[in-house]
Formats: structure tokens, sequence, C-alpha cells
């Protein structure tokens, strides 16, 4: 708040050393800083659109609207004109050091050539206002001057270090008065009347409603400490049932440890007495296994027994019919009958073929023998001799 209110002391001096229309000359400042932007293709540079970062607005420095997104916002601008003129530097993040950015900005600027007089340890947003945005019709609306106090008062008591943008704007604007204060008072030709009008017109338009940025890491800061405070709070409370639940659960642990030593005490005979009957039965079992092993090989040279039986009583019952059975004989009978009848068959055929053999030879043999005394004896003997 020290450093606020030098800031506001310096800036009314300066605006009272340099006239009534001192108090306008950020705005058109900051008018003229957007054309030299536009001139340079701010609002078409790629580098800005990669950090979904708007173009400021006529007005966006002028007013402390939000001071953390207008801090960063100035570190980005001055980031990108340092590329923009040749020399390399590193883009600032949202929460970096701000006293360390700062310093790396005005440090590039000296490298330029450019003189810095002031500081880079307590640079903080203006105080400036408007006399005709002093003016209030209800006790609820915020007016610029209360903004500016609320957002000191925020700063101061979260972080001592945070740089005091305040006191930079105002020497920086007191330097640019000095060199260029004009040599005469500017005189208004304005009705009172109809700015008076002009004035009530307008001041239902000029309600400012804070709107939180959730990228400032101060706000995330507020809300860790808010956190951190909720949980003491509730590990205070929680602490006490958690002792009060330990102790009851200890007390409860020795009473069951000191019963279990108690059965176990009054149980030692009956114990000993179980294990010894489960050595028994271990016994048992391991018999009662070895005679199984017994039972189950017997069982198999019985099965193996018993199909070899099987086997010798169904030849046996086989042979027993078939001795006591007449169809085999009487097939044998028949066909012995049958080759009886085929043998007088093959004998008469046999005869009859032996016949016609021997006939076949004599007719032959005479046929030979014809023939024989054909070729000496004539013709007539021949014939009368046959």
């Amino acid at each position: 708040m020290a450093a606020a209110d030098e800031g506001d002391a310096t800036g009314e001096a300066a605006v009272l050393e340099r006239g009534p229309g001192a108090l306008y000359h950020m705005f058109v400042m900051m008018e003229d800083l957007l054309e030299k932007l536009k001139l340079l293709n701010c609002e078409e540079d790629a580098a800005l659109r990669s950090h979904n970062m708007r173009p400021p607005s006529r007005h966006y420095f002028a007013l402390p609207i939000n001071p953390g997104e207008q801090f960063y916002m100035f570190c980005t601008l001055a980031a990108w004109l340092i590329n923009k003129a040749g020399h390399p530097f590193e883009q600032p993040q949202e929460y970096d050091d701000p006293n360390a950015t700062i310093s790396n900005i005005l440090a590039e600027l000296r490298s330029f050539g450019r003189t810095v007089d002031f500081p880079p340890s307590k640079p903080t947003y203006p105080t400036e206002e408007l006399e005709e945005e002093a003016i209030t019709e209800d006790d609820a609306e915020l007016t610029l001057n209360k903004i500016e106090e609320i957002i000191a008062e925020e700063e101061t008591d979260n972080e001592e270090n945070y740089i005091d943008l305040n006191v930079l704007k105002a020497q920086t604007y007191k330097s640019d008065m000095l060199e260029s204060k004009q040599e005469e008072i500017l005189e208004s030709k304005v009705d009172a009347a109809e700015w008076n009008l002009e004035v009530e017109r307008v001041l239902p338009q000029l309600k400012v409603t804070i709107r939180t940025d959730n990228k400032d890491w101060r706000i995330h800061v507020d809300q860790m400490h808010q956190h951190q405070d909720g949980i003491e709070s509730a590990l205070k409370d929680t602490r006490g049932y958690l002792d009060k639940l330990h102790n009851e659960i200890s007390r409860t642990l020795e009473k069951v440890s000191s019963r279990e030593k108690y059965i176990n005490n009054q149980l030692e005979h009956l114990v000993q007495e179980y294990r010894s009957a489960q050595a028994l039965l271990s016994e048992a079992k391991e018999k009662y296994q070895q005679g199984s092993g017994g039972v189950t090989e017997r069982t198999r040279i019985l099965s193996e027994i018993t199909e070899e039986l099987e086997k010798v009583k169904q030849e046996m019952e086989e042979k027993g019919s078939s001795m006591t059975d007449g169809a085999p004989l009487v097939k044998i009978k028949q066909a012995l009958t049958k080759l009886k009848q085929e043998t007088i068959q093959m004998d008469i055929r046999i005869g009859v073929v032996e016949h016609t053999l021997l006939q076949s030879k004599l007719k032959e043999k005479s046929n030979m023998t014809r023939d024989m005394h054909a070729t000496i004896i004539p013709d007539s003997s021949i014939v009368g001799t046959y």
C-alpha cells in the first residue's frame, strides 16, 4: 500500500505539473502503441496466437482491469518485440518469477542502447483515474479507485516480493511528461452542462465487474492457502476422533491378546491331545493308502483271471453244443450222397469218353491199314478182300 500511495502521489504531482489534459495522455500513448503494433502485424502473428491471446484493446494498459493478465500480456508483447528486433528471447511463462522476467526484459532493453532510469524491483499498475469516474450512484457500484485499492491490498497480502508496477508506471509517466510537457495549460471549450448530461448518460455503463482469471497464479495461490486452512481445520477435528479410535482399538487389542493367552493356557492339554490324535490319524491314513494300493493290484489280477475264465467257458460251451448237435452229420451225409452221385456221373462220362476214344483209335487204325493196302494191292483185289 505504501508503494501504491507513493505511485499515486507521484502521478498526481505529474498531473499538476503538466496540466489538466495530462490525465488523458496515457490513453493517447496506449492508442499510439496499439497503432504501432498493428503496423507490425501483431494481430496476425502466429506466435501470439499460439498462446491463445487476443490482441490488446485501445485502452488495455491504460486502466488496471486484471493485473495478472495485463502483466502476462506485457511480458509476452515485450518478448515478441525483442525477437522481432533480432535478439533471441525466450517466451516468459505465466508462472515465472516476475522479478526475473522484468530484469531480463530490461537487460535486453539496455542491450539495444536504451537507458533505464528506474529499478525493476517495484513496478505495478497505475492508480490514475478520471474525476468523472469517481461519481457513484449506488454504494454497491465499484469504481476504478476501489478496484485499485482492492488489487493493491490483495497483492500486498499474497506476495511481499511481487513486482510493484505502480512505481514503474508512475516514473515512466513522469519522465514522459517531463519530455513532452506542454508550455500552456489546456483550456476546455466544452459546456459544463452538456458535459454533466453526458456523464449522467454514460455513468451506468461505466460499472466495472471484476472477473477472476483462472490462469492467474495468484488466484491459485489463494486457493492453495484456503485449501490448506480447510485441511488444517478439518485435521484438528479429525485427529481427535482418530486418536480416540486409536486408543479404543489399542485397548481392544490388549484385551483380545490377554484373552488369547488365557485360552491357550486353559486348553494346553486339549491341544496336546489334539496333536496326538492328528499324528495317529496321519499314520492310519498312510496305512490305508498302502492297503488300498495292494487291493487295487489284486483287483486288477482278479479281473484278468475272470476274463480268461470267461473265454474258457465260452470255448467249452461252443464245443459241447457242436458235439450234441446232429445238423452237421446230416450235412455230411448229404454231401457224401451228392459226391457219390457226382462220382457215378463222372464214371459214366469217363466210360463214354473212353469208348469214343477207343472207337476213334480203331477207326484211325483201320483207315491207316486200308491206306497201306491200297497202295500195294490193286483196286479189284482190295474190293474183293473187303
